[in-house]
């Protein structure tokens, strides 16, 4: 089993580093926060109470962080990952952040002769308890194939996409068409509703037809239809709206850099801006449906 060094210890990496204390791993976590570093002592790993030791004498160092700006400063700042971790240490990144910040990082841990892979996950949080999360994994065929082992404690489908920065390239048009699928059902649902169409029945054929998708048949944004969604819970997350927004937004950059249209994208990201901006910031994204209900209520009043 190997000795794994786990940085970042919220919503998702925490019980990703319980999974691997239950494939039997070694893991010493670190986090900001002295209540995770307690929840994972509970759960049989040890608290660091640095970065440097996270990353010293272990064999992995994972990390699963907010956003680029932590990603950077906890691999390339003072003390951090590439300052500590020994020679031969394997690196894995599983934080959603653009493709360039992966391969700046990648190139920086290259130079320190040591491997890295940017392996951002798709679950959110259940997939993460459940240990089912899908890892898309990009760098070197060989940092992958000793990867694979400790991945396969947190998720169900390891796959690798390429060089180093596909992983977040993946993960991005992943969420861009996750964000847009969601909009497109919730409406479909509105104007269902509008229509007095059973949404049982409208369920019913697209679960069967060519409207068919996750954000449908998985994680249905209307209550009752689907047991596992977060509707059935008043839309707790899951997977925030501002999760969301924050992916959508790392498409929008993408689509500026390389000059990609997508305008679908764009109109996403802005009907995800007005929902967060007002209030529903830590709402499942599949709540998004609340946003169109009251924007068509609005609608209806002033005609």
């Amino acid at each position: 089993m190997a000795k794994i060094g786990f940085i970042g210890l919220g919503n998702m990496g925490l019980p990703m580093a319980k999974n691997l204390i239950k494939a039997e791993h070694s893991v010493c976590g670190y986090d900001i926060s002295a209540v995770a570093l307690d929840k994972l002592s509970a759960a049989g790993g040890i608290a660091a109470r640095s970065l440097d030791v996270a990353s010293m004498g272990v064999d992995v160092v994972i990390t699963m962080l907010p956003g680029r700006e932590q990603v950077r400063e906890v691999y390339l700042g003072q003390g951090g990952v590439l300052a500590s971790a020994a020679a031969a240490t394997l690196l894995i990144d599983c934080s959603t952040v653009d493709v360039e910040t992966a391969r700046a990082v990648a190139a920086a841990a290259k130079v320190n002769e040591l491997d890295m892979l940017d392996a951002p996950v798709s679950g959110g949080v259940s997939g993460a308890e459940s240990g089912t999360l899908t890892f898309m994994v990009g760098g070197p065929e060989q940092a992958v194939e000793r990867a694979k082992p400790v991945l396969d404690a947190m998720g169900k489908a390891v796959i690798h996409v390429g060089e180093a920065g596909s992983g977040q390239a993946a993960k991005i048009c992943n969420n861009m068409i996750l964000g847009i699928s969601m909009i497109a059902v919730s409406e479909a649902f509105v104007l269902a509703e509008k229509l007095g169409l059973d949404p049982k029945k409208l369920f019913e054929v697209s679960a069967q037809s060519t409207s068919q998708c996750w954000s449908m048949t998985s994680y249905c944004p209307m209550p009752g239809l689907v047991p596992s969604s977060p509707a059935n819970n008043d839309y707790q997350p899951g997977f925030t709206v501002a999760l969301m927004l924050k992916d959508l937004k790392l498409a929008q950059d993408a689509a500026r850099s390389t000059r990609a249209v997508a305008p679908l994208s764009a109109g996403a990201t802005a009907i995800y801006q007005h929902f967060f901006d007002g209030g529903g910031a830590g709402t499942d994204f599949s709540g998004i449906i609340r946003y169109l209900r009251d924007a068509s209520a609005a609608r209806a009043e002033q005609s």
